[in-house]
């Protein structure tokens, strides 16, 4: 196999048939051994149901269904087990990407890249999702001390060594670029169109994407922990600086202090301290998470896998 193509299908049924006529038409203009990995992470439209129908009418799809929802990044390493290829491409099933970008990609990284990434440079996303993501990747690349560009996607193309590398790791929370990017590797980004999607609508709600960036920044960096430390330092030192004030006021203004200030300084120390275990809280779930090493997902059947 020369080219795999993994995608995770959620909530995207009826773009399924556009998509893979799409990519089968770019894919064998790069090459005519390629393999397309249908990834069904219990969609909610059947999706299953086209997906037989792919397979049944072309072996070089593989579809795979999984048990239940385990969310897109689980669908992609499920999808990532199954690769046979020597370079993978990853993308959603919701046709914001053009398949058609595939090719550039693919001659990009033969200028000697082992990663081309896609950069949506125009994002047909709403206002407050581009703003909440370029703040999430501006803490996430302070925590992290790497840079992460808000417009880089799961859309890309990787040689089989830099898969293999990250299959390897065994994070519960495994976010695809992050992940990429941090291994290394000679990368690059070329710049592709964005459209508005397929149909219906995203179904990450401003819940999950803020949960989704909790595990992302506390599973990858505690460096937020030691932000915290200093901020409690600094608020130590003013307390102190504070108090030291307030006693000489008193002495020379003979001003009675009152108990305003000594209630707003509780609550927001006490606020603090709150926030402080909450956050730890969250690092000793994911440690509770990762130690019960349970699988990432669950396989209910592969369609094509021993295909001739």
């Amino acid at each position: 196999m020369k080219i795999s193509v993994v995608v995770p299908v959620y909530g995207c049924k009826k773009a399924l048939p556009e998509l893979y006529k799409r990519l089968v038409k770019a894919l064998e203009k790069i090459t005519a051994e390629y393999e397309i990995i249908l990834v069904n992470d219990n969609c909610p439209q059947n999706s299953w149901e086209v997906i037989e129908n792919i397979c049944q009418k072309d072996k070089h799809v593989i579809g795979v269904e999984l048990s239940k929802n385990f969310g897109q990044m689980k669908a992609i390493l499920a999808g990532l087990d199954q690769i046979t290829g020597d370079w993978i491409v990853v993308m959603d099933c919701d046709l914001q990407d053009d398949p058609e970008e595939i090719i550039k990609m693919y001659d990009k990284a033969q200028e000697g890249y082992d990663v081309v990434f896609a950069r949506r440079a125009e994002r047909k996303d709403s206002f407050l999702k581009v703003f909440l993501s370029q703040i999430f990747y501006s803490i996430y690349s302070y925590a992290t001390d790497g840079k992460y560009d808000s417009a880089l996607c799961n859309f890309s193309i990787s040689k089989r060594q830099v898969i293999d590398e990250y299959l390897k790791m065994k994070e519960q929370h495994r976010a695809f670029v992050m992940y990429i990017k941090w291994l290394g590797f000679k990368q690059t980004s070329i710049d592709v169109e964005h459209h508005e999607r397929f149909e219906g609508k995203s179904s990450y709600n401003l819940k999950k994407r803020i949960d989704m960036a909790l595990e992302l920044l506390t599973s990858q960096s505690d460096k937020i922990l030691r932000l915290f430390v200093k901020i409690g330092f600094l608020m130590s030192v003013f307390a102190f600086c504070m108090i030291i004030g307030l006693i000489l006021y008193k002495f020379v203004a003979d001003v009675s202090i009152g108990w305003t200030s000594i209630i707003a300084t509780i609550l927001l120390v006490g606020g603090m301290i709150i926030t402080v275990l909450g956050i730890i809280g969250i690092y000793v779930g994911n440690i509770f998470i990762q130690t019960k090493d349970r699988p990432l997902y669950v396989v209910r059947q592969i369609l094509n896998k021993d295909r001739e």
